[in-house]
């Protein structure tokens, strides 16, 4: 495993981070039960990662239960766990969604129970909320590290001027501001390179993009994405992997694969190594296998020459993920 500086924070963080969207089974087909997480877990742990990605609503709370679980197994200290908040966790309670001071402070309380946790490394705001001025989410995210609940605090998917605008806001007021931004970016989706990805890097933001891999796209033939319970989850979201040039980069993708003789995924995971502007991506995956092999594609090299026949197709398409 090769390690890296998060940002500014200088914390240092496994290049790959596990993403816990898979663990628990309050949520989807495709994820895993207690058993099946814990070995996952595990195995990442013993390829090196330290760094791990959930959310409250990823199993409606399940899986921040099982990875706290896992980790107090083990010396807490040497683990960086990130969680975010956003998503309404109860149907009958629209105070528990959102990013008032109320939402934020019962759901923090709520996920550091479940992780079995004085505090957590990185809390994310999962969504932008439209119904909450920055202002407010930022002096209760800013009294949530002031009470030693939280380390740092971060974002995830918006629009660069509504991160612009919350960074501003932060630095007006003198609290903590976001060290982190949580987007979707792969080979088939690079709309984040025009202004969000530059701003980060500008403002030592560190990166962590979510399903590096497309969910699946990256992974195999383009014809056969929706054969998987995933692929079809994917496609019900209407993700644009497969508008514009789509189709041509998941086949330089095969093609590439077979000239070196390694995975379609290793592949795409391998491209996201090679760019300056990612610290980490998350990788989430309900195999070990599937585990092991990301963790093998820290070794690939892509040429400039690779880099530029991977992404020459890729053509603009509509914005996706802020949802």
């Amino acid at each position: 495993m090769d390690y890296t500086t998060f940002g500014s924070t200088g914390t240092t963080v496994s290049e790959i981070c596990l993403g816990c969207m898979s663990f628990g089974t309050n949520w989807d087909d495709w994820t895993l039960d207690r058993d099946e997480s814990r070995e996952l877990i595990e195995r990442a742990i013993d390829l090196g990662i330290n760094f791990f990605d959930t959310a409250n609503v990823y199993s409606y709370g399940e899986s921040e239960e099982i990875l706290g679980e896992v980790l107090a197994d083990y010396d807490r200290d040497e683990m960086v766990v990130a969680t975010k908040v956003y998503g309404q966790m109860r149907d009958d309670d629209p105070n528990s969604g959102g990013l008032s001071r109320k939402t934020i402070e019962q759901e923090l309380d709520n996920s550091l129970d479940r992780l079995g946790m004085d505090t957590v490394d990185l809390y994310q705001i999962h969504r932008w909320d439209y119904d909450t001025p920055i202002e407010q989410t930022l002096r209760a995210l800013d009294d949530a590290v002031r009470r030693g609940k939280v380390r740092h605090v971060g974002a995830s998917s918006m629009w660069a001027y509504q991160f612009a605008d919350a960074l501003h806001t932060s630095d007006e007021l003198g609290l903590d501001r976001f060290v982190s931004m949580q987007n979707l970016y792969n080979l088939a989706y690079r709309e984040e390179e025009r202004e969000m990805l530059p701003f980060c890097a500008n403002e030592d933001i560190a990166v962590m993009p979510w399903s590096p891999m497309a969910a699946g796209f990256l992974t195999r033939p383009h014809e056969e994405f929706e054969s998987t319970t995933r692929g079809e989850h994917e496609a019900d979201v209407g993700r644009p992997y497969g508008e514009g040039g789509g189709p041509e980069v998941n086949e330089r993708v095969q093609e590439l694969a077979a000239e070196k003789d390694v995975k379609m995924a290793q592949i795409a995971l391998a491209w996201q190594f090679h760019k300056e502007w990612v610290t980490t991506p998350i990788v989430g995956t309900s195999s070990i296998e599937h585990l092991e092999d990301a963790v093998e594609a820290l070794d690939i090299k892509l040429s400039a020459s690779d880099i530029e026949y991977l992404e020459e197709p890729y053509q603009p398409v509509r914005v996706s993920g802020h949802e």
